[in-house]
């Protein structure tokens, strides 16, 4: 009996192993074939990768062949950019820029922005660069800039018969500017001793209106680019008139974003050809900016 019990038990066991042996092999063949399933899916992967990626290279290769300039501008910043009445966008600095693109074979977009979010625009690439009467003093790390193509000065526009000759006479008086601009920038810096005297400081999204509460009285004088003063003075009449001091100087470039040195030699190599070949006087004069260009001189 117990030699019955000893063989059945022996018997038992070798089953065991036979089962388990049985198991192993199918565990792992079915490991076998879900590596094979997953390398097959990997290589599909790879190859769908590649074929993307010449996808993306052709499309590349296709904006290379038609490049878009898009240039970031304010359009109420007349002479520098602006709508005309045809309902166009121009300016001086927009046609300098589409100079610049027919000679290079580019496409060029104007893209009227908020000047308070041109940083923006530049950093997530909506638009090229910032072209538009763009000061680059106290701003010359944060942007690749180009050379500086304009001298400008900061300066008060009044009425002609107020009476408000010097800075003295801005004492108590109730003076305009536009946000984000050089001319605030210099009243709440070096001139931060002049705006304390004034009795208000308001402050306008673009110089048309500001010239408008002028001419309503509803402010005494406007801090305002020289450039669009006497462009402004010239499209409304005498009534007006530029005080003798300045507020600050200042140079306009073309800014770029920090690093984009390719795109900024390119741009201002034909600029600098353009001033060599007289177009950038050309398109200067037009605009009655002769006298405040640099480059060239």
């Amino acid at each position: 009996m117990k030699k019955f019990i000893a063989l059945f038990a022996a018997a038992t066991m070798t089953m065991g192993l036979l089962s388990g042996c049985g198991s192993a092999s199918k565990e792992a063949e079915e490991t076998a074939q879900t590596n094979e399933t997953a390398q097959e899916v990997e290589q599909e992967t790879e190859t769908a990768n590649e074929a993307g990626a010449e996808v993306e290279a052709d499309e590349m290769t296709q904006v290379d062949d038609k490049m878009i300039f898009t240039v970031g501008f304010d359009a109420e910043f007349p002479p520098y950019g602006y709508m005309d009445d045809n309902g166009e966008y121009t300016g001086f600095d927009l046609e300098l820029a589409a100079e610049v693109c027919e000679r290079r074979g580019w496409e060029l977009i104007k893209q009227p922005i908020d000047w308070d979010s041109k940083d923006m625009e530049l950093s997530s690439g909506s638009i090229s660069c910032i072209w538009n009467g763009f000061t680059m003093d106290g701003r010359e790390d944060a942007y690749t800039w180009s050379v500086p193509y304009v001298d400008n000065s900061q300066v008060f526009v009044v009425k002609a018969d107020a009476g408000i000759t010097s800075f003295d006479d801005l004492a108590g008086k109730l003076v305009g500017v536009q946000k984000d601009s050089s001319a605030l920038a210099a009243l709440e810096g070096d001139a931060a001793d002049l705006a304390a005297t004034f009795a208000e400081l308001t402050q306008y999204a673009d110089y048309n209106t500001g010239f408008m509460d002028l001419e309503a009285g509803a402010i005494d004088a406007l801090a305002i680019d020289i450039g669009v003063a006497d462009y402004q003075i010239k499209s409304r009449g005498d009534g007006y008139t530029i005080m003798d001091e300045r507020l600050a100087t200042e140079q306009y470039g073309i800014g770029f974003l920090l690093g984009n040195d390719e795109l900024k030699d390119k741009v201002e190599s034909t600029l600098l050809e353009m001033v060599d070949d007289g177009k950038f006087m050309e398109i200067a004069e037009k605009y009655g900016l002769e006298g405040s260009v640099c480059l060239g001189k």
